[in-house]
C-alpha cells in the first residue's frame, strides 16, 4: 500500500509540474506577444508624430528658407496682406488674438471650474456625482459648432445691444471659450480634489480648522498642482479652438483694442483662407507657418503639463 501510495503521489507531483510548466509557457508566450504588440502600437504612434511634425514644418519653415521672409517681420509686424504689392507677412495680431482670448477664457473659467469641484468633492459629494458629473459630461460632448451658433445667435445680440457695439468681439469669444473648457477644468480639478487623502482633512479638522479653512488650506494647497493641470489642459484647448471662435470674434486682421472690439486668432486665421491658396505659393506656406506656430504653442502647454505632473507626483 505505501508503493502504491507512493507512486499516486509522485505521479500528482509529476502531472502537477507539467501543468505549472505549461501554464508558464502560455504566460511567457502571452507575455512576449503582449509586449510585442504594444512596442508596435507605441512605434506607430511615434512615427505618426514625428511624420506629422516634419510634414508641418518642412511647410511652415518654407516661408523663410525658400520665399525670403524674414522670421522677426513675420512675428512682429502688424500687417496681414500677403497678396498685396509688396505682399506682408506679420501675424502678430493673430498671435495676440490668439493669447488674448485663450487668457479671458481662463480667467472666466478657472474660478468657476474649480469652485464646482469643490462643491462636487467637498459640498455636496452625492448631488455632485449623482446631477452636476453627469451635466459637465454632456458639456464635453456637445460640438465646438454648437458653441459658436449659440454664440452666434444670443451672446453677440446681446452684446451689440448692451453695449452699442459690433458685437463680435474678443469678449464674445472669450465667453465661448470658457464655457468650451469649463468642463474640462471642472473634470481635472475634481478628480485633483479627490485624490487628496481624508487624513489631511481629518487632521486640519482636529487641530480646530473650519471646514472651509480645511478645504482652502489644507485641500487645496495640496491639490494645487493638479488645478494648475487643469487650467493649463482647458488653455491648451482654447488655443487651438477654431469653429466655434471664428463665429463670434469679427475675424480683423487688426491689433486687439479692447474687450469690445474685434479680433482674430492663428486658427481662425488659417481655417477661414487656407482654402482660397494654392499649394506652394508664399502665401499657402504663411499660413502653413501659423500652424507651425500652432503646433510649438501646443508642445510647449504639454512639457508645462509634464512638469506641473512632476511636481505633483514629488508631493
Amino acid at each position: 500500500m505505501s508503493h502504491r501510495t507512493e507512486g499516486i503521489n509522485t505521479e500528482r507531483q509529476s502531472m502537477i509540474a507539467q501543468k505549472m510548466l505549461t501554464t508558464n509557457k502560455r504566460q511567457k508566450t502571452e507575455n512576449i506577444t503582449g509586449r510585442t504588440i504594444a512596442m508596435i502600437c507605441a512605434g506607430l504612434l511615434v512615427i505618426v508624430v514625428l511624420s506629422i511634425t516634419y510634414f508641418i514644418a518642412s511647410k511652415g519653415l518654407s516661408t523663410f528658407f525658400v520665399d525670403g521672409v524674414s522670421f522677426k517681420e513675420f512675428l512682429t509686424h502688424v500687417k496681414w496682406d500677403p497678396e498685396g504689392e509688396p505682399s506682408s507677412y506679420g501675424v502678430l495680431p493673430f498671435i495676440l488674438g490668439s493669447f488674448f482670448v485663450t487668457a479671458l477664457a481662463a480667467l472666466i473659467a478657472a474660478p468657476l471650474g474649480i469652485g464646482a469641484a469643490i462643491f462636487m468633492t467637498e459640498i455636496f459629494p452625492g448631488f455632485g456625482k449623482k446631477v452636476l458629473k453627469p451635466v459637465i459630461e454632456l458639456l464635453v460632448g456637445i460640438p465646438s459648432v454648437v458653441y459658436g451658433y449659440v454664440g452666434l445667435t444670443l451672446l453677440v445680440p446681446f452684446i451689440r445691444e448692451q453695449f452699442d457695439v459690433l458685437g463680435f468681439s474678443l469678449l464674445a469669444g472669450g465667453l465661448v471659450l470658457a464655457l468650451m473648457i469649463l468642463p474640462t477644468i471642472t473634470s481635472v480639478a475634481a478628480d485633483a480634489i479627490e485624490a487628496v487623502p481624508q487624513d489631511l482633512r481629518n487632521a486640519s479638522l482636529a487641530l480646530g480648522a473650519t471646514r472651509w479653512q480645511t478645504i482652502w488650506n489644507v485641500v487645496l494647497h495640496s491639490a494645487l498642482p493638479g488645478c494648475l493641470t487643469a487650467i493649463v489642459l482647458g488653455m491648451s484647448r482654447a488655443f487651438g479652438e477654431a469653429l466655434a471662435v471664428q463665429m463670434v470674434i469679427g475675424n480683423t486682421t487688426k491689433l486687439p483694442g479692447g474687450l469690445f472690439e474685434p479680433i482674430s486668432t492663428l486658427t481662425s486665421g488659417i481655417t477661414l483662407n487656407m482654402g482660397n491658396t494654392i499649394q506652394g505659393t508664399p502665401y499657402n506656406n504663411a499660413l502653413w507657418s501659423m500652424a507651425l506656430l500652432l503646433l510649438a504653442m501646443s508642445f510647449i502647454f504639454i512639457v508645462i503639463l509634464r512638469l506641473l505632473g512632476r511636481k505633483r507626483l514629488a508631493k
